[in-house]
């Protein structure tokens, strides 16, 4: 059955290129079974209508929980009793000028609606909505651009790239690029910098190497705050990232060999990376598809805490930029191969202690999504996740 939504009003300030009316409109577009309206003339006879105010930013959960509903309601943000969302009988299109509302609308605040674990992006995140004000322009793009990042990820990702990474994506809005833009240009830096380390040029390939792991941070980040996103764009992003790393670490072997033949066991080396490679991912894979519907990396905070650091693309280029500072590249990659093999093998271990959980204790449960419900977990996970 179709939700029949209409937006009231609008803001003068725009948040990341587009006014509250445009960005909800974009939001709703994205939920399935809802038909927006922009006059009562749409509604069939007798049918209930959401109405929804334009000069607020909603978080998406907030949207679905909304629109999921199927009673009489009057919704209002956290600490406040201004009206934003109200669905009713009632065809007037100036119901939030009313001062009174009527008892059959239940009156509903947003931390009611919504679980407080943001699933999508794997992180604990309470919903929220924000009055767009024409003096908190600059706070809606913070906290927009903040809550696009997903919890759970790398050291450099969480730490280093934030804040030139909300810089490079206003950029990208105000000379209207868009998410695929990025991830094109990304895709064409990958291919540089393998090149360059096939060379052997690894100080040159290094820096195009983070260049582009910083757009692949601002791509998606992009795509989220901008609500442009799409299912080509996703498979872009996500296949590039699958592929192109353990084809650069050959590609920095091939280099250690053309500069000093030789002395590196390439074949060793190249056979080790890719089993642990595959290794790592089959175990992420395997966790997911019969374990739990999510990360092996957001079972238990150890997991989360190991995320920071495992061997991934970031991790590893530390290693290789650490070791060329050094100057031994060739100690760089023997390191990212160990470092790929101990992540396996933890993987590996944690992979066999969540099968024996689930089969003595039953379904598996993200540690993050029970937070608040008074279990106790590392502190310093709670410190660095939530």
């Amino acid at each position: 059955m179709n939700s029949y939504v209409q937006i009231i009003g609008d803001s003068r300030t725009e948040i990341w290129g587009m006014t509250g009316r445009t960005r909800l409109a974009r939001m709703l577009e994205r939920i399935d079974g809802v038909s927006v309206i922009t006059g009562m003339a749409e509604l069939p006879p007798g049918a209930p209508v959401i109405f929804l105010r334009g000069d607020y930013i909603f978080d998406v959960r907030v949207l679905q929980a909304v629109i999921g509903m199927d009673n009489g309601f009057v919704l209002h943000p956290q600490d406040d009793d201004a009206a934003i969302a109200i669905r009713t009988t009632d065809y007037d299109a100036n119901v939030f000028d009313h001062d009174h509302y009527p008892d059959s609308l239940t009156r509903v605040a947003v931390d009611d609606l919504v679980n407080p674990y943001n699933d999508r992006l794997k992180k604990y995140e309470p919903a929220r909505v924000w009055r767009i004000l024409p003096d908190n322009r600059e706070l809606l793009e913070r906290e927009l651009f903040s809550g696009s990042y997903k919890g759970v990820t790398d050291l450099v990702t969480k730490w280093v790239w934030p804040v030139p990474a909300r810089w490079a994506t206003k950029v990208c809005t105000r000379l209207k690029l868009k998410p695929n833009h990025v991830t094109l240009f990304s895709l064409v830096l990958a291919i540089l910098a393998g090149y360059a380390f096939w060379l052997g040029e690894f100080a040159g390939g290094l820096l195009l190497g983070w260049f582009m792991t910083f757009l692949d941070t601002v791509d998606g980040k992009l795509a989220r705050v901008t609500l442009t996103s799409s299912r080509f764009g996703d498979l872009l992003d996500h296949g590039l990232d699958l592929v192109h790393p353990p084809l650069w670490y050959l590609a920095w072997g091939v280099g250690l060999a053309v500069a000093t033949p030789g002395t590196t066991p390439l074949a060793l080396l190249m056979g080790l990376m890719l089993a642990a490679y595959l290794g790592g991912r089959l175990c992420e894979g395997v966790f997911q598809h019969y374990l739990a519907d999510f990360s092996i990396f957001m079972w238990r905070p150890v997991d989360s805490l190991t995320r920071l650091i495992t061997a991934r693309r970031n991790p590893n280029m530390l290693i290789l930029t650490a070791a060329l500072v050094a100057g031994r590249p060739d100690t760089g990659l023997v390191m990212v191969v160990a470092w790929h093999v101990l992540s396996t093998l933890f993987l590996l271990l944690r992979l066999g202690v969540a099968w024996k959980a689930k089969q003595d204790q039953g379904p598996l449960v993200g540690w993050l999504s029970t937070v608040g419900e008074g279990t106790r977990h590392n502190g310093l996970a709670l410190k660095i996740f939530t």
